[in-house]
């Protein structure tokens, strides 16, 4: 029998040979156990409970950021919130065809054809009769009009009034197909940063329904308008500013906030390949008087003074004292350059090269600032106190206003 010495080398590279992939296999499975502990806890899956240590900030190993600051995982809903609301407004939300008749070479009218495709909200069934608002320019010029419901359903409409000043009108249809109706907000309380969310048909009824999520950038945004199309500005109208985006076909769609309340009527968009995330919208709390007059009148009455004028800006400085005889305090004003047959104006005395200062204390400027303070702060049968400069001499009148046809 020969002699074995386990302390042999032979002995020793063999015990060797199997240690060391031991000891890397003991490391790695203890790895592999704490990576895989925390899952194992979460879904259960072991017999017994397992808390994980908190380090001395109180916070969780999951909790704890790479860089040593210390960050809160948080998980909020939205999505399912604004997918509930925009389930429950979306039917609210219609097309309006714009068809128009054309005369052709005789001068006979042909029948009606598509010529435009807007938007509409409706806000109000009643007696059988559904209401829908949307915009002026979305039904201007129209010689029949088309609501397309969210099924898809044709109804004719008629128009019950429009306005070209708030770009709003509202529509009467049949409401035997109608079985929605959008809630009316409140956008006097908007504030910018929260969520909007904007209904309507951009480009085509191919994309009817389309929602766009943003939130309100601004609020009490004034835009100045053309309405002739002369190049001279007409009106400032006030809009909600927000950065859902709102396209062509979108115009007389809804803007709604996260309670899938209407807070503005989509109108209008800054269409510039350098601006993006740009759209407005006329707020409810300013358009809802307005429909309920187009409503119940027809028409918006508002109150006319009743004379063609320009601002000061527009005429050259050296002609203020040379011509209009103006003292030298006087920084700005309405030049007067016709005044109507019948008007207010003129029954009051006021006359063709006056320059008008203030309307009841409150300085003039332009046109725009004439038409607004009529529109917004006066009505037919009101009486203003006008302020004007007649061949340097500053003067006061009182002024009835009617009503403008």
């Amino acid at each position: 029998m020969g002699y074995y010495d386990e302390h042999s080398p032979k002995k020793r590279e063999k015990k060797r040979r199997w240690a060391v992939p031991t000891v890397v296999g003991l490391v790695l499975g203890a790895v592999l156990v704490l990576l895989a502990l925390p899952a194992l806890v979460q879904t259960e899956m072991l017999p017994y409970d397992i808390t994980i240590p908190e380090d001395e900030s109180g916070l969780t190993e999951g909790e704890q950021g790479l860089t040593g600051n210390t960050t809160k995982t948080v998980d909020v809903d939205v999505n399912t919130q604004i997918t509930e609301i925009v389930d429950k407004v979306r039917p609210a939300v219609v097309g309006v065809v714009n068809m128009q008749s054309r005369t052709n070479f005789w001068d006979q009218p042909s029948d009606p054809q598509q010529a435009g495709i807007g938007s509409g909200v409706i806000y109000k069934k009643q007696d059988g009769t559904a209401y829908v608002v949307t915009n002026h320019h979305v039904v201007e010029g129209a010689s029949e009009l088309e609501v397309v419901l969210a099924d898809e359903t044709r109804v004719k409409a008629e128009i019950v009034g429009s306005d070209i000043f708030t770009d709003l009108a509202v529509l009467e249809m049949s409401g035997e197909n109608v079985e929605h109706t959008i809630e009316l907000g409140n956008s006097d309380n908007l504030k910018a940063g929260e969520p909007a969310v904007a209904i309507g048909n951009p480009l085509s009824l191919n994309f009817s329904g389309s929602v766009t999520k943003g939130i309100i950038s601004g609020t009490q945004r004034a835009i100045p308008q053309d309405l002739n199309g002369d190049g001279v500005e007409d009106w400032q109208a006030e809009v909600i500013q927000t950065d859902a985006a709102i396209n062509p076909g979108n115009s007389g769609g809804a803007l709604i906030n996260i309670e899938g309340q209407l807070v503005g009527i989509n109108s209008m968009k800054i269409a510039r390949s350098a601006v993006e995330g740009i759209g407005f919208a006329i707020p409810i709390s300013a358009a809802r008087p307005i429909m309920e007059e187009l409503e119940k009148n027809g028409e918006v009455s508002r109150a006319f003074l009743g004379v063609e004028a320009y601002g000061l800006n527009e005429v050259p400085s050296s002609e203020w004292q040379s011509t209009l005889e103006l003292p030298e305090d006087v920084e700005g004003g309405l030049y007067i350059r016709s005044v109507s047959e019948g008007s207010p104006a003129i029954k009051a005395g006021l006359e063709a090269m006056d320059v008008i200062t203030q309307l009841d204390g409150n300085k003039v400027t332009d046109i725009i600032e004439l038409r607004q303070y009529l529109y917004r702060e006066k009505g037919p049968g009101d009486e203003m106190e006008v302020t004007y400069y007649r061949d340097g001499e500053k003067n006061t009148t009182t002024v009835t206003l009617a009503s403008q046809e």
